[in-house]
């Protein structure tokens, strides 16, 4: 299994950015996909995005046109570049690979993604 540690987390004022980061070891991650989540009411984990092996993206609707999840398989990570953060979006934010042999996938439910990082906290101050 491959071993994630999230980055990037912090404080930010409503309408500022922030770039969270996912570094993999253990493996490459180009076998993988890889997504990120949040806590949510009622969920213990709500998707937030996600991006197939060979790039194909998807993101849950409160973040589109937001958030843009992007991938360097050179440096084996994973990144979410954050703008016009709102106070909703505060929350811990996780990393998750899911091993694939279909490049094109992305996974969506946290039921296929097999690892988990330790979390990094997102605060967006109104």
């Amino acid at each position: 299994q491959v071993q994630l540690v999230e980055s990037g987390g912090g404080l930010v004022q409503a309408g500022g950015s922030l770039r969270l980061s996912c570094a993999a070891s253990g493996r490459a991650f180009s076998s993988y996909a890889v997504g990120w989540f949040r806590p949510a009411p009622g969920k213990e984990r709500e998707f937030v995005a996600a991006i197939s092996r060979n790039g194909g993206t998807y993101y849950t609707d409160s973040v589109k046109g937001r958030f843009t999840i992007f991938r360097d398989d050179a440096k084996n990570m994973v990144s979410l570049q954050m703008n016009s953060l709102k106070p909703e979006d505060t929350a811990v934010y996780y990393c998750a690979s899911s091993e694939r042999r279909t490049i094109w996938y992305v996974p969506r439910a946290s039921s296929e993604f097999d690892s988990w990082g330790q979390g990094t906290q997102v605060t967006v101050s109104s």
